[in-house]
């Protein structure tokens, strides 16, 4: 006989737990509830109902990428961001709900700088799906928007996602090492950079470790690398009355700060995230 969908769904979670996955639960419910197209709500009254062979083997291939340490929404080929849903690949970060930290914290900004101006411009540098700059431009409707990465799979998964949201008109991708190939002034740089020393990441867990690119984790002997190539050049293309705002690691605050303050910068935000760790810094020129 057929498993039913709570079947599935028990086995799941029983499986992950056996294999000491962190969330056991929570991961079978994404991931049965993905597959088979479900909402929260739907998992529970349709509980009952018998899956095909095809669902079932389908599912059951996903239980076993999973118990290999591939992230739920990696198996799924999407996450949501700020409420769009956004297509990931295998040069994207898979975006954190901490980064949406970000994006509350550059809107107040942007939204107070567009009742003087008729249109905001943005840059957000290795954009990886594009989710920080199509969260910001879903929420300014009069604002565009640069998102620059150095990796073409990148820049082709936020082109899509652009297009997904229906942001594609007001969207840019262009492929760029930091600043060397960006024309144009901004009301708002942000970034959420390459910020893990580079002797950590190995210590990271497997799911970042073999599913997330290295390119995009890796920031360098002390971690600030990014930071220090953000700061050198973001004068030139920040407007007077522009921020940068910057996602950064828990532990980060102070040298980031020294970084941008050397380079005419004042820091005019710090803002800690669920955890009450650093993790948003927004910058003005002094």
């Amino acid at each position: 006989m057929s498993s039913t969908v709570a079947d599935m769904l028990a086995d799941a979670r029983r499986r992950f737990t056996e294999a000491g996955i962190v969330d056991p639960a929570t991961d079978a419910r994404l991931l049965v509830a993905g597959l088979l197209t479900l909402s929260p709500t739907e998992l529970l009254t349709r509980s009952a109902e018998r899956l095909s062979a095809e669902q079932a083997e389908v599912i059951f291939k996903a239980l076993e990428r999973r118990l290999g340490h591939e992230p739920v929404h990696r198996i799924l080929g999407e996450r949501e961001f700020y409420g769009l849903p956004l297509r990931l690949s295998a040069e994207t970060l898979e975006p954190r709900p901490d980064t949406e930290i970000l994006v509350d914290t550059v809107l107040v900004y942007l939204k107070d700088l567009a009742k003087a101006q008729n249109r905001l411009h943005i840059l957000d540098m290795g954009t990886g799906t594009g989710a920080i700059c199509l969260a910001l431009l879903s929420e300014c409707p009069h604002a565009s928007g640069v998102g620059s990465d150095i990796s073409a799979d990148a820049l082709l998964t936020a082109r899509s996602n652009a297009e997904r949201n229906g942001l594609q008109d007001r969207f840019e991708a262009v492929q760029s090492s930091w600043f060397e190939d960006i024309q144009g002034s901004f009301h708002a740089i942000v970034s959420n950079p390459p910020y893990i020393a580079s002797n950590v990441i190995h210590d990271l867990a497997p799911e970042v470790t073999k599913f997330d690119p290295a390119a995009a984790l890796d920031g360098g002997p002390d971690g600030l690398d990014a930071y220090k190539a953000i700061a050198k050049d973001a004068a030139r293309f920040i407007r007077p009355d522009g921020v940068v705002g910057l996602e950064i690691g828990y532990d980060q605050r102070n040298d980031v700060t020294a970084i941008f303050e050397a380079k005419g910068f004042r820091c005019l935000k710090s803002v800690k995230d669920y955890g009450q760790n650093d993790r948003v810094l927004v910058f003005a020129l002094a």
